[in-house]
């Protein structure tokens, strides 16, 4: 299985030029992502200050809630890859991730306790942890191996979409409800089911799918022993990535610390995920031809200079270029890490691989986003990048000294 280790071969592709024809399933779960990221971000973008300036809540408090969150959706990704192996549709659990997100929404503006907040932060991100796992494997299943970085790339890069314009309408719904923070939250809405309508209404799943219902088998934890050494490197490599990187809510936090307008933070956002957006589908295209561990490599350098860019930061300036800097390392990454684990795991434990990753990488962001809120509150601001850094630095070198045994054959 080359194409999943870090120094094997690179996989040709015969299909000429960058952007490649991939299946209308691809784009319509891209464009859903985007959909349901216009909702979410605009509403993310917004409730770090909203906790804290409205709510009265801590920095440890807001690492506590968004770590929290996080993590809920990493654990259910591992329940809802295995069911979409077990019962082989995906399409189902993908939908029911996205409603429940949706039906949260609302939640947020009415919220009048930290508590509640909490409640719907929680609910929110379970919804997406169902969707995950079966979404990434439906990928999987729909394109073969050689498209697969750009078809993880191109979700991502459209996932992105929605995560600069969610902020980018933050910013303009501010203005124009005179920095109404409750009054904005409500806008989330309208977006996030269109994004439910338009995966019920053109998902596709692939026919063998369909076919192979009747010859399921018992499916049990057990299973992941089946699954090869190469993926349980992939696994550990995602967790330490993820403890080099804490909740983007810190970067919001850290515009405001240096003295961005109230209604001008969610613009960090923008800046992050216009980046992300930019270069996630290239990123993902070159990871069908070029090194794992050369593109990882680039990767930690660009969140090592964010991280130095935000501790430095004195003005709005420097944390943009970090965010900035955040978002083409969160481009390079994200979709090869996803083609590796589908690179590395069969079809039939396909779902149950990328819930286990999500879960391992999840519990790696809740430690990371309670780190990152404690050291913001006893030494500051600065404290908080310079840790991220440093860690990442360490990625580097183990990612360098790592030396991967070259599987026999492709699966």
């Amino acid at each position: 299985m080359g194409a999943a280790s870090l120094n094997g071969p690179k996989p040709q592709s015969h299909v000429k030029g960058l952007y490649r024809a991939l299946p209308g399933s691809i784009w319509v779960l891209g464009l859903g992502s985007m959909f349901m990221d216009i909702s979410s971000e605009l509403v993310h973008s917004l409730l770090p200050v909203f906790m804290s300036t409205i709510l009265g809540a801590s920095m440890v408090a807001i690492g506590v809630i968004e770590g929290i969150a996080e993590a809920t959706a990493s654990i259910m990704k591992v329940f809802s890859g295995a069911l979409s192996d077990y019962f082989r549709k995906r399409k189902v659990l993908i939908v029911l991730g996205y409603g429940l997100s949706a039906v949260t929404k609302p939640l947020f503006p009415l919220a009048t306790t930290l508590s509640w907040v909490f409640a719907a932060r929680f609910l929110d991100r379970t919804g997406k942890g169902i969707r995950g796992a079966p979404r990434d494997a439906l990928i999987a299943d729909i394109v073969p191996p050689a498209t697969r970085g750009a078809a993880y790339g191109l979700r991502q890069s459209l996932d992105s979409v929605g995560a600069f314009l969610g902020p980018l309408a933050a910013v303009a719904f501010m203005a124009l409800f005179a920095n109404d923070i409750t009054a904005v939250l409500w806008i989330a809405v309208v977006p996030a089911f269109l994004a439910v309508l338009l995966l019920v209404v053109a998902v596709r799943e692939p026919g063998s799918m369909r076919q192979n219902t009747g010859s399921r088998t018992r499916l049990t934890f057990a299973d992941a022993k089946r699954l090869p050494l190469r993926y349980w490197h992939v696994v550990a490599l995602g967790a330490v990535f993820t403890l080099a990187r804490f909740s983007e809510a810190f970067l919001i936090l850290r515009a405001q610390d240096v003295g961005l307008a109230l209604g001008s933070l969610p613009v960090v956002m923008v800046v992050m995920n216009v980046a992300y957006a930019i270069v996630a589908y290239p990123a993902g295209a070159a990871a069908d031809r070029l090194s794992p561990r050369a593109l990882l490599l680039v990767g930690l350098g660009m969140l090592i200079a964010a991280d130095a860019a935000l501790a430095l930061a004195t003005s709005p300036s420097l944390v943009f270029l970090g965010a900035a800097l955040w978002g083409l390392h969160m481009a390079g990454t994200q979709g090869l890490l996803a083609k590796l684990v589908a690179d590395t795991a069969s079809v039939d434990l396909r779902g149950t691989a990328f819930g286990i990753f999500n879960l391992v990488s999840g519990g790696a962001l809740l430690l990371a986003s309670l780190i990152a809120g404690a050291l913001w509150s006893w030494f500051g601001a600065p404290s908080t990048f310079l840790a991220g850094a440093a860690f990442a630095a360490l990625a580097v070198g183990g990612l360098i000294l790592y030396r991967p045994v070259a599987p026999a054959g492709h699966r």
